[in-house]
Protein backbone atom coordinates (compact mmCIF):
# COMPACT_ATOMS: atom_id res chain seq x y z
CA UNK A 1 0.00 0.00 0.00
CA UNK A 2 2.71 2.59 0.80
CA UNK A 3 4.00 1.38 -2.81
CA UNK A 4 0.74 2.52 -4.24
CA UNK A 5 0.78 5.70 -2.72
CA UNK A 6 3.90 6.92 -3.37
CA UNK A 7 6.36 5.59 -6.03
CA UNK A 8 3.64 3.41 -8.13
CA UNK A 9 2.42 6.37 -10.44
CA UNK A 10 6.25 7.52 -10.92
CA UNK A 11 7.07 3.68 -11.97
CA UNK A 12 4.12 3.27 -14.24
CA UNK A 13 5.27 6.18 -16.12
CA UNK A 14 8.43 4.81 -16.27
CA UNK A 15 6.98 1.54 -17.87
CA UNK A 16 5.34 3.54 -20.02
CA UNK A 17 8.01 5.11 -21.39
CA UNK A 18 10.20 1.78 -21.94
CA UNK A 19 7.29 -0.49 -23.12
CA UNK A 20 8.41 -0.57 -26.81
CA UNK A 21 12.04 0.00 -26.72
CA UNK A 22 13.69 -0.66 -23.62
CA UNK A 23 17.52 -0.49 -23.80
CA UNK A 24 19.39 -2.24 -21.00
CA UNK A 25 22.81 -1.58 -20.99
CA UNK A 26 23.88 -4.56 -18.90
CA UNK A 27 22.99 -8.22 -17.79
CA UNK A 28 24.32 -7.55 -13.99
CA UNK A 29 25.02 -10.91 -11.84
CA UNK A 30 25.26 -10.45 -8.26
CA UNK A 31 24.31 -12.86 -4.88
CA UNK A 32 20.85 -13.08 -3.35
CA UNK A 33 22.33 -11.65 -0.32
CA UNK A 34 19.68 -9.56 1.09
CA UNK A 35 21.73 -6.76 1.76
CA UNK A 36 22.42 -6.50 -1.53
CA UNK A 37 20.10 -4.29 -3.65
CA UNK A 38 22.01 -3.46 -6.75
CA UNK A 39 19.62 -1.04 -8.76
CA UNK A 40 20.08 1.52 -5.66
CA UNK A 41 24.31 1.38 -5.38
CA UNK A 42 24.22 1.35 -9.27
CA UNK A 43 21.58 3.89 -9.51
CA UNK A 44 19.72 2.32 -11.94
CA UNK A 45 15.79 2.81 -13.31
CA UNK A 46 13.30 1.02 -14.91
CA UNK A 47 14.73 -0.60 -18.02
CA UNK A 48 18.40 -0.45 -17.27
CA UNK A 49 19.31 -3.39 -16.72
CA UNK A 50 19.04 -7.47 -16.37
CA UNK A 51 19.53 -8.87 -13.11
CA UNK A 52 20.38 -12.35 -12.41
CA UNK A 53 20.81 -13.49 -8.75
CA UNK A 54 22.24 -17.00 -6.93
CA UNK A 55 24.31 -17.81 -4.17
CA UNK A 56 27.89 -16.32 -4.69
CA UNK A 57 27.27 -14.66 -8.07
CA UNK A 58 28.10 -17.42 -9.83
CA UNK A 59 27.75 -18.05 -13.44
CA UNK A 60 28.87 -22.25 -14.03
CA UNK A 61 31.47 -22.36 -16.52
CA UNK A 62 29.55 -24.14 -20.19
CA UNK A 63 31.34 -27.31 -19.31
CA UNK A 64 28.57 -28.19 -16.77
CA UNK A 65 25.91 -28.04 -19.34
CA UNK A 66 26.57 -30.81 -21.98
CA UNK A 67 23.96 -31.18 -25.09
CA UNK A 68 20.45 -30.99 -23.91
CA UNK A 69 21.12 -29.50 -20.68
CA UNK A 70 20.20 -26.26 -19.06
CA UNK A 71 20.87 -23.62 -16.61
CA UNK A 72 19.24 -20.16 -15.59
CA UNK A 73 22.77 -17.84 -15.41
CA UNK A 74 23.58 -19.20 -19.59
CA UNK A 75 20.12 -18.81 -20.60
CA UNK A 76 20.09 -15.36 -19.01
CA UNK A 77 23.16 -14.65 -20.99
CA UNK A 78 21.97 -15.68 -24.18
CA UNK A 79 18.13 -13.97 -23.59
CA UNK A 80 20.31 -10.85 -22.51
CA UNK A 81 22.97 -10.99 -25.18
CA UNK A 82 21.96 -12.51 -27.91
CA UNK A 83 18.08 -11.64 -28.44
CA UNK A 84 18.41 -8.05 -26.95
CA UNK A 85 21.99 -7.24 -28.11
CA UNK A 86 23.36 -6.18 -24.54
CA UNK A 87 27.16 -5.12 -24.63
CA UNK A 88 27.92 -5.43 -21.11
CA UNK A 89 28.29 -7.98 -18.74
CA UNK A 90 28.88 -7.06 -15.06
CA UNK A 91 29.67 -9.46 -12.02
CA UNK A 92 29.60 -8.12 -8.63
CA UNK A 93 30.53 -9.48 -5.63
CA UNK A 94 30.19 -8.87 -2.07
CA UNK A 95 31.62 -8.63 1.22
CA UNK A 96 30.80 -11.25 3.75
CA UNK A 97 29.18 -13.22 1.70
CA UNK A 98 27.41 -15.86 3.43
CA UNK A 99 27.68 -18.53 0.35
CA UNK A 100 31.85 -17.56 0.02
CA UNK A 101 32.25 -17.78 3.62
CA UNK A 102 30.96 -21.75 2.79
CA UNK A 103 33.13 -22.03 -0.04
CA UNK A 104 36.18 -20.99 2.64
CA UNK A 105 35.06 -24.06 4.53
CA UNK A 106 34.20 -26.39 1.74
CA UNK A 107 37.97 -26.46 1.69
CA UNK A 108 37.88 -28.97 3.82
CA UNK A 109 37.68 -32.50 1.87
CA UNK A 110 35.16 -33.91 4.53
CA UNK A 111 32.97 -30.89 4.91
CA UNK A 112 32.82 -31.12 1.21
CA UNK A 113 32.62 -34.85 0.83
CA UNK A 114 29.62 -36.45 -1.55
CA UNK A 115 27.84 -37.40 1.65
CA UNK A 116 27.60 -34.03 3.64
CA UNK A 117 26.38 -32.21 -0.41
CA UNK A 118 23.68 -34.70 -0.66
CA UNK A 119 22.58 -33.23 2.52
CA UNK A 120 22.90 -29.49 1.41
CA UNK A 121 21.91 -28.40 -1.84
CA UNK A 122 23.89 -24.96 -1.46
CA UNK A 123 27.42 -27.20 -0.63
CA UNK A 124 26.45 -29.01 -4.21
CA UNK A 125 26.21 -25.52 -5.78
CA UNK A 126 29.39 -24.52 -4.41
CA UNK A 127 31.28 -27.37 -4.63
CA UNK A 128 30.69 -28.14 -8.51
CA UNK A 129 31.03 -24.23 -9.66
CA UNK A 130 33.34 -22.70 -7.36
CA UNK A 131 36.56 -25.27 -7.59
CA UNK A 132 38.52 -23.49 -9.76
CA UNK A 133 37.91 -20.40 -7.56
CA UNK A 134 38.87 -22.16 -4.11
CA UNK A 135 42.12 -23.96 -6.71
CA UNK A 136 42.99 -20.62 -7.04
CA UNK A 137 42.88 -18.95 -3.53
CA UNK A 138 45.03 -22.34 -2.63
CA UNK A 139 47.50 -21.13 -5.30
CA UNK A 140 47.56 -17.47 -3.79
CA UNK A 141 47.31 -17.96 -0.20
CA UNK A 142 50.86 -20.16 -0.49
CA UNK A 143 52.22 -16.97 -1.93
CA UNK A 144 50.67 -14.93 0.89
CA UNK A 145 48.81 -13.29 -1.70
CA UNK A 146 51.95 -11.21 -3.27
CA UNK A 147 51.84 -12.86 -6.87
CA UNK A 148 49.16 -12.11 -9.04
CA UNK A 149 46.45 -14.75 -10.74
CA UNK A 150 46.00 -15.12 -14.37
CA UNK A 151 42.40 -14.93 -15.59
CA UNK A 152 41.17 -15.45 -18.89
CA UNK A 153 39.25 -12.33 -20.70
CA UNK A 154 36.87 -11.58 -23.38
CA UNK A 155 39.09 -14.50 -25.28
CA UNK A 156 42.11 -16.50 -24.52
CA UNK A 157 44.20 -14.60 -25.58
CA UNK A 158 43.30 -11.62 -23.64
CA UNK A 159 44.41 -12.18 -20.11
CA UNK A 160 44.70 -10.20 -17.65
CA UNK A 161 46.65 -10.61 -14.35
CA UNK A 162 45.07 -9.75 -11.18
CA UNK A 163 46.59 -8.82 -7.69
CA UNK A 164 43.97 -9.47 -4.93
CA UNK A 165 43.82 -7.24 -1.63
CA UNK A 166 47.64 -6.12 -1.47
CA UNK A 167 47.00 -4.10 0.92
CA UNK A 168 45.42 -6.68 2.88
CA UNK A 169 42.84 -4.81 4.14
CA UNK A 170 40.46 -7.72 4.02
CA UNK A 171 39.56 -10.99 5.68
CA UNK A 172 40.81 -13.80 4.23
CA UNK A 173 37.07 -15.09 3.14
CA UNK A 174 36.36 -11.62 1.32
CA UNK A 175 39.94 -11.95 -0.78
CA UNK A 176 38.04 -15.50 -1.71
CA UNK A 177 35.14 -13.25 -3.10
CA UNK A 178 37.00 -11.01 -5.02
CA UNK A 179 39.22 -14.26 -6.83
CA UNK A 180 35.71 -15.91 -7.46
CA UNK A 181 34.16 -13.06 -9.03
CA UNK A 182 36.81 -12.52 -11.39
CA UNK A 183 36.85 -16.33 -12.17
CA UNK A 184 33.22 -15.94 -13.23
CA UNK A 185 34.36 -13.62 -16.17
CA UNK A 186 36.78 -16.14 -17.02
CA UNK A 187 33.27 -18.39 -16.97
CA UNK A 188 31.18 -16.51 -19.03
CA UNK A 189 33.31 -15.90 -22.13
CA UNK A 190 33.36 -20.20 -22.00
CA UNK A 191 30.08 -20.53 -23.74
CA UNK A 192 30.35 -20.84 -27.48
CA UNK A 193 27.20 -18.71 -28.41
CA UNK A 194 28.75 -15.26 -27.37
CA UNK A 195 32.60 -16.12 -28.70
CA UNK A 196 32.09 -14.24 -31.69
CA UNK A 197 30.80 -11.07 -30.06
CA UNK A 198 33.70 -11.13 -27.68
CA UNK A 199 36.16 -11.59 -30.12
CA UNK A 200 34.41 -8.66 -32.54
CA UNK A 201 34.30 -6.64 -28.96
CA UNK A 202 30.67 -6.22 -29.46
CA UNK A 203 30.80 -7.79 -26.01
CA UNK A 204 32.29 -6.69 -22.60
CA UNK A 205 32.73 -8.23 -19.11
CA UNK A 206 33.49 -6.47 -16.06
CA UNK A 207 33.97 -6.87 -12.12
CA UNK A 208 32.54 -4.99 -9.75
CA UNK A 209 32.74 -5.68 -5.80
CA UNK A 210 30.80 -4.23 -3.22
CA UNK A 211 31.87 -3.82 0.15
CA UNK A 212 28.53 -4.05 2.81
CA UNK A 213 29.84 -2.43 5.57
CA UNK A 214 31.19 0.41 3.89
CA UNK A 215 28.83 1.10 0.99
CA UNK A 216 32.08 1.73 -1.31
CA UNK A 217 32.37 0.02 -5.02
CA UNK A 218 35.34 -1.48 -6.31
CA UNK A 219 36.08 -1.73 -9.86
CA UNK A 220 37.94 -4.62 -11.27
CA UNK A 221 40.72 -2.61 -13.31
CA UNK A 222 42.71 -4.27 -15.49
CA UNK A 223 44.81 -1.10 -16.36
CA UNK A 224 45.90 -1.38 -12.37
CA UNK A 225 45.23 -4.98 -12.11
CA UNK A 226 43.52 -4.90 -8.99
CA UNK A 227 39.71 -4.06 -7.22
CA UNK A 228 39.84 0.11 -7.50
CA UNK A 229 37.75 2.05 -5.13
CA UNK A 230 35.09 4.41 -7.66
CA UNK A 231 35.50 7.71 -5.51
CA UNK A 232 36.40 11.45 -6.51
CA UNK A 233 40.04 10.61 -6.30
CA UNK A 234 39.70 7.44 -9.05
CA UNK A 235 36.73 8.19 -10.89
CA UNK A 236 38.41 10.05 -13.78
CA UNK A 237 41.11 7.40 -14.54
CA UNK A 238 38.52 4.80 -14.32
CA UNK A 239 35.97 6.31 -16.74
CA UNK A 240 38.97 6.98 -19.29
CA UNK A 241 40.21 3.47 -18.84
CA UNK A 242 36.70 1.61 -19.59
CA UNK A 243 35.99 4.31 -22.53
CA UNK A 244 39.54 3.37 -23.99
CA UNK A 245 39.13 -0.12 -23.59
CA UNK A 246 35.85 -0.91 -24.06
CA UNK A 247 35.34 1.66 -27.04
Amino acid sequence: MQYRATVRDTMVQQFLKVKDNPTPKAVFFTCIDSRMIPTRFTQTNVGDMFIVRNAGNMVPHSQFFPDEQHSNEPAALELGCVVNDIRHIIVCGHSDCKAINLLYKLRDPEFASKDNRRLSPLRSWMCAHAQTSIEKFEDLLADDFNKPLLFQGETPLRKFAAYIDPEKKFNIEDRLSQINTLQQLQNIASYGFLKKKLENHQLHIHALWFDIYTGEIYYFSRRHKRFVIIDEEHFDKLFKEVIVYYS
